[in-house]
């Protein structure tokens, strides 16, 4: 079989690619597996029973049954949807905002992809332009997207100890500038692997940074506010007319639903519409189905603030503790944990590489997540950090998250020791 050029980059093995068989193979397989590397939710009683509900209501409404199932939506999604989005971010967040603002996906993987390659890559004049994610590490499904060469260029962030084995990453604005082919600037916040939440002033330079340069900010808001809200940290969701922000109902526990949500210009919401009617006909209904239930019940924001955002918060204080407990005298730091569902951990001069590290702890039964992947664009040099981290998720069961800890130390404990 002879694949084009498209074909033979997508099929090759990437970050994301290993990371989502790690969770196929870990669900089909051994139970006793400690998958703590994937980016799948918490299972939150409280709220599945709130999704139960909505269900329930769907199937027991003929006409929305049929509509929801047996309907394509138009190009950019559920136009009820949209309408009842653009009034409630108007509500809740003060964005100036109406349903041409507003386009659904096929979850926001899906969303970023077709986003990155609208801006970014080869032109019709000739030019290469690239998007510019200015702190490193960033989200690991970012680093196989570009359809031609590699289009990401990323920069190394001020690295902050904070005592206690907590070190904090802030923007190098000394050393920030944008290459003359940026095409965007792109940041997750809060930010996957690192729970890292950048300050209102930080995303009000960038967007000035990004305005004065005539290119968009775009904001992964996966796991942000104003849902799903799993953000510890006082900050304010901005959004204006150079905001590409980007949503997501996977981490409010819908993931098989594959829904994102794109607020931009309508230019923008007009290509994605163009793309998705290309490639989809239409994005999926049933998760905007269920969004707007929850939206037309006034559950989405109670559920957010008052069961998943705790529950998170809790158990990154947990998880903290239990990493802690389990290192004892051995070397190790983890980043401030602000927000998503993840502790990111460092190992300085760890003997073994962040591969290495993830192969043994598989031999164990655990599954983590190598940090080199989550350092997409940056410069091939030698910066050792990139090779000294793990991400591990604490959205599993607790007593699943405190022995994977214990393996994680009395591996990292052997590689120090030599063994």
């Amino acid at each position: 079989m002879r694949f084009s050029s498209f074909g033979e980059k997508f099929s090759t093995p990437s970050g994301i690619l290993t990371l989502m068989e790690d969770i196929s193979a870990a669900l089909a397989g051994d139970p006793n597996i400690l998958m703590l590397g994937g980016g799948n939710p918490a299972s939150i009683e409280p709220v599945n029973a709130q999704f139960r509900a909505a269900l329930a209501r769907l199937a027991d409404d003929p006409a929305l049954f049929s509509a929801t199932l047996g309907a394509y939506d138009g190009p950019t999604g559920h136009a009820r949807l949209k309408a009842r989005l653009a009034a409630f971010l108007s509500e809740q967040c003060s964005w100036p905002v109406s349903e041409a603002n507003i386009a659904i996906t096929n979850g926001s993987q899906n969303a970023f992809f077709t986003i990155f390659n609208l801006l970014a890559g080869r032109h019709s004049d000739g030019t290469f332009r690239r998007i510019v994610l200015p702190l490193a590490p960033e989200y690991i499904g970012y680093e196989a997207q570009s359809i031609d060469r590699p289009f990401f260029v990323s920069r190394r962030p001020v690295i902050d100890r904070l005592g206690e084995r907590l070190f904090k990453y802030r923007i190098d604005f000394d050393g920030f500038e944008l290459p003359d082919n940026a095409a965007a600037i792109c940041v997750s916040r809060p930010t996957n692997p690192s729970g890292n939440v950048l300050t209102d002033p930080e995303v009000q330079r960038l967007d000035e940074i990004a305005a004065r340069a005539g290119i968009p900010l775009i904001i992964d808001n996966a796991y942000g506010a104003p849902f799903p809200n799993i953000i510890h940290a006082d900050v304010t969701p901005a959004w204006n007319e150079n905001t590409i922000m980007c949503l997501s109902l996977s981490k409010i526990g819908l993931p098989a639903c594959r829904t994102g949500i794109v607020v931009a210009q309508p230019e923008i919401i007009d290509a994605i519409g163009s793309i998705n009617a290309i490639t989809n006909l239409a994005p999926g209904s049933m998760g905007a189905a269920l969004a707007l239930d929850l939206l037309e019940n006034d559950q989405l924001t109670q559920l957010c603030h008052s069961e998943i955002r705790p529950f998170y918060a809790d158990m990154a204080a947990k998880a903290l503790g239990w990493f802690n407990d389990a290192m004892g005298s051995t070397p190790g730091l983890a980043h401030k944990p602000e927000g998503a569902f993840f502790l990111w951990l460092w190992f300085p001069d760890l003997p073994v590489n962040s591969q290495q590290l993830y192969e043994r702890l598989k031999k164990r039964g655990v599954i983590i997540v190598p940090g080199h992947h989550f350092f997409p664009g940056l410069a091939a040099d030698d910066w050792r950090h990139r090779h000294e981290c793990i991400r591990v998720s604490y959205a599993q069961p607790e007593t699943h998250v405190q022995r994977g800890m214990e393996i994680i130390a009395q591996e990292v404990t052997r590689a120090y020791n030599g063994h």
